[in-house]
Parts: structure tokens; C-alpha cells; sequence
């Protein structure tokens, strides 16, 4: 099984390809940073996915759309990012015959609207565009879906993990007072993208109930 997976380099893409390398798949990473994975069935490409001409690669199974930004300033590369060279990967590597499945690492904020402006719009972009997908890898037996995670214990969000009055405010947001691990996230990827056959065109939201979290006043 060819698994190809962007933003493989770190946090959430470099646990998924841990997960997968872990399970006997050969992976191939995408990433505009080097990779300090080493294994025999790796393989990894330095690539800015949204402006490099995209690498030929062996017949793909499973893609594994990861990589993106979050960029709170202004936004400017979110929906370059997020949603184009996602669109871009996807039309050049997925829509053909081999494909079995396409998993979209989406976000709680495209659905709900939160965080920021740009990055949301990206992320709900994504959705929309995943159940485009769905509809058109089904002629080859394939699915696609999405997991939209919620708060995720990586380094991009070191700032409040190390800040205890941060983390306390946004696990409280939380009805199970938690955040997701990488592991998990990855686990959720592995069932959705290769245990999984009859699922298709559907968003999976892992935020531990933050969405759903509602306060009853009488």
C-alpha cells in the first residue's frame, strides 16, 4: 500500500506517517521542510505544494491531505495553502483508477466558524471540497472523508500547553477536559483512511465535545 502524505515533516503529518510505517505501509512525505524520519519505507520529498512542480510517484492508494498553516496575522497563506495546494495534490495524485482512499485533515473551525477569519474559510473549504472528491473516486470503489480535530497536543500550540491559566481556560471549553494526542489523531486516520470502506463523504469532528458543550440556565 502507497501512502502519499503532506506536511509529513512534523506534528499531526509526522505522527500519521509514524502510524502508517507502523502498520507495514510504504509512505511517501511532502513537505516544504526536511524530514528527520528515517525508515526503510520512507521516502521524502522537499516540496512547497502549492508553487513546485509536484513529484512523479508510484501508483498512489492513499492520500493522506495534511499539510497547511495558521497564519493569525492576516491570513495571507491560509487558503493558498489549506485549500488550493490541497485542491492541487488531490486532482494530480488521487482522482485515478489505484486510488482507495483520500482522508482531508480538516479543522473544528470549519464548522464552527472560530479562530481565525482566513484559516477557517480554508478549513470549511476543505469540507466542501472533500465531499466534491467523494462523489468522484467512487466509480473506483474509493472513499473520502474528513477529520475536523479540536485542540491537539502538538508544538504549534506550545504557547498554551506551556501556559497553565491558557490550558486551564481551553479545557474547560471542553466537556471531557482534554486535548487529543497525536497518537490518537493519527489512530483516528489509519481506521477512517484504511480500516474504513463504507464511510465516504463525511467530516469526523475529534474535539472532545468542545462544539457540543453547552451550559443549561433555568
Amino acid at each position: 500500500m502507497n501512502v502519499l502524505i503532506t506536511g509529513s515533516s512534523q506534528g499531526i503529518g509526522l505522527g500519521v506517517a509514524e502510524e502508517f510505517l507502523a502498520q507495514g505501509a510504504t509512505v511517501i512525505g511532502l513537505d516544504i521542510l526536511p524530514s528527520g524520519l528515517e525508515h526503510p519505507n520512507y521516502t521524502h520529498y522537499e516540496c512547497d505544494i502549492f508553487r513546485d512542480d509536484l513529484p512523479e510517484l508510484p501508483e498512489i492508494h492513499v492520500l493522506i491531505n495534511n499539510a497547511g498553516v495558521q497564519n493569525y496575522d492576516d491570513g495571507a497563506d491560509d487558503i493558498d495553502i489549506n485549500l488550493k495546494a490541497t485542491i492541487r495534490v488531490t486532482e494530480h495524485y488521487a482522482i485515478q483508477p489505484t486510488i482507495k482512499s483520500v482522508l482531508f485533515m480538516a479543522s473544528a473551525s470549519g464548522r464552527t466558524g472560530a479562530e481565525f477569519p482566513l484559516y477557517a474559510a480554508s478549513k470549511g473549504g476543505m469540507i466542501a471540497y472533500m465531499k466534491n472528491v467523494a462523489l468522484r473516486v467512487a466509480p473506483f470503489g474509493a472513499t473520502s472523508n474528513a477529520l475536523s480535530p479540536g485542540g491537539v497536543l502538538t508544538d504549534l500550540n506550545a504557547h498554551i500547553i506551556e501556559n497553565p491559566t491558557l490550558m486551564r481556560a481551553v479545557l474547560d471549553e471542553t466537556m471531557l477536559n482534554r486535548w487529543a494526542s497525536v497518537k490518537e489523531i493519527a489512530q483516528w486516520t489509519y481506521f477512517v483512511a484504511v480500516v474504513n470502506r463504507s464511510m465516504t463523504a463525511q467530516d469526523l469532528l475529534i474535539d472532545n465535545g468542545e462544539a457540543a458543550k453547552s451550559n443549561f440556565i433555568w
